[in-house]
């Protein structure tokens, strides 16, 4: 199997001409980076969810729970970061120890991934939008806030269909001209609006924890229904599972190593800190929350922190936590737009994509063409695809990508275990083993269209593989195999 040389790697993350990316982020951007993409509307969601159908008051435990599993991945991101500090994230760490033909596919799958989550939060942001501006009595049309797939019923009962989404398009146009001028640009306004959500998380926390009952924590464990995962201990489980989709995102700090400042000490910085910092947070939001309203309250309900809310006296709450899951969907938009090119450019850099995606602008050098190009492909997604078609943004491809990261560091430990290691994966094999196993666990209980959808994806994939990129491999030129 045609495999990148570590050292190869490494000359490529030392080159700072002219062709390369510009290195401006150091381990404050990246914890916000991450921090920006783990914290979005899920959290003003999926606790509830989990509260209610699975674990009760102990979803701060399933919170703990599905952290671990996390940490389990990102102590292997955080070695392999530290050691190969290239843009790509898991795609060149693929390449390193499994082989061109599985760096593709993690490659390929991650782009998928990043393209449906912009592409979904766009949408979704754009209906969180409609509903903050009507609380100020200000109505957007609907036929330019639906696709042409979808319809809406006026006040007066008559049936209008919509033309566009144009909030998400204007959102996604918005974040890629930011991403253009260069990642210290986005990493500025990152800054700023993780600053401004996390604040709004901060502020429930602290404004709801004397409104807590301590009733709503009888029982901590509901008791299990007689069905696996419906409360009980087997509950606390299954909403871990739940709530660890939450967490996602910390890898995307990954993809961003060539323009890090000292990636070997900053990278492991930004993965495990901004994992850190979300984990405190989530589990201070879900015992408040489920101490402001008993966990049954939350069930079928599409908006539980409202219900937590009004149990406080604090009216004005509501509006600032759908301000916060704007924000929050903004950062998520940036860093999936910001992760996605990235990898995109590392594959061109490769030669298995044409090179239009890693040609970089002349002023901010950033991959200004690639980025044009995506912002267009999603544009057509967000504005003119309803969010049922699109779906969810799921999180198999990111899976796949953390079982291949454990798989490599096992792999590198044991035939180059005397490579430089500026960080290192502690417990090794069994961090690794237990990533590895907890992702499958986590991928084994997805439901089957999103498996579907990876297979299809990954079909188109190995056709432009096979007929373009294999027989344009920088690599393969070089090896001339």
């Amino acid at each position: 199997m045609l495999k990148k040389s570590i050292e190869a790697l490494k000359l490529e993350a030392e080159n700072t001409g002219k062709n390369s990316l510009k290195r401006s982020l150091g381990a404050i951007n990246l914890v916000a980076i991450g921090v920006g993409v783990i914290i979005g509307a899920g959290l003003f969601s999926l606790t509830g969810i989990a509260a209610a159908n699975n674990s009760g008051p102990a979803v701060i435990l399933s919170f703990v729970i599905a952290a671990v599993g996390c940490a389990f991945s990102a102590l292997c991101y955080a070695e392999f970061a530290s050691m190969v500090p290239v843009s790509g994230s898991a795609y060149t760490y693929a390449y390193a120890t499994l082989g061109e033909l599985f760096a593709w596919i993690i490659g390929w799958d991650l782009v998928l991934e990043y393209s449906v989550g912009a592409a979904t939060v766009g949408i979704s942001w754009s209906q969180y939008l409609v509903k903050f501006l009507e609380k100020f009595d200000i109505f957007i049309p609907p036929q330019l806030v639906l696709s042409p797939f979808e319809t809406a019923t006026l006040a007066d009962g008559s049936i209008v269909h919509g033309f566009v989404n144009l909030p998400s398009i204007l959102i996604i146009g918005l974040i890629t001209s930011i991403i253009i001028r260069g990642t210290k640009s986005s990493a500025l306004f990152n800054a700023i609006v993780v600053a401004l959500k996390v604040g709004v998380v901060i502020v429930f926390i602290a404004l709801g924890w004397k409104y807590i009952d301590p009733a709503n924590y009888h029982p901590f464990i509901p008791t299990n229904t007689g069905t696996f995962g419906e409360f009980g201990w087997s509950g606390v489980l299954r909403g871990a599972g739940v709530v660890f989709f939450v967490f996602i995102g910390f890898d995307i700090v990954a993809t961003m190593a060539q323009e890090t400042k000292n990636p070997q000490r900053n990278m492991p910085i930004g993965i495990l800190g901004s994992l850190i910092v979300c984990t405190i947070l989530f589990i201070l939001f879900g015992y408040v929350m489920t101490g402001l309203a008993n966990y049954t309250e939350f069930k079928d309900s599409a908006a539980p922190v409202a219900i937590a809310i009004a149990n406080t006296p604090y009216e004005w709450l509501g509006i600032a936590v759908i301000l916060a899951i704007l924000i929050g969907y903004t950062s998520v938009i940036l860093v999936d737009l910001l992760g996605q090119s990235r990898v995109f450019y590392s594959m061109s850099k490769d030669g298995l994509l044409p090179k239009v995606f890693s040609e970089l602008h002349p002023k901010f050098n950033t991959p200004y063409k690639s980025n044009i190009v995506l912002c267009i492909f999603i544009s057509l997604f967000a504005g003119l695809v309803p969010i049922s078609v699109v779906g969810e943004m799921t999180s198999i491809g990111t899976l796949l990508a953390f079982v291949m990261v454990c798989l490599g560091i096992l792999i590198l430990r044991k035939k180059q275990p005397h490579l430089e290691r500026p960080f290192k994966t502690p417990f090794v094999p069994v961090v690794p083993i237990l990533g590895i196993i907890t992702c499958v666990v986590m991928m084994v209980s997805l439901p089957f269209d999103t498996w579907l959808r990876l297979f299809v994806w990954l079909a188109i994939g190995f056709v432009i593989y096979f007929v373009y990129g294999k027989k344009r491999s920088k690599l393969r030129r070089e090896t001339k195999l």
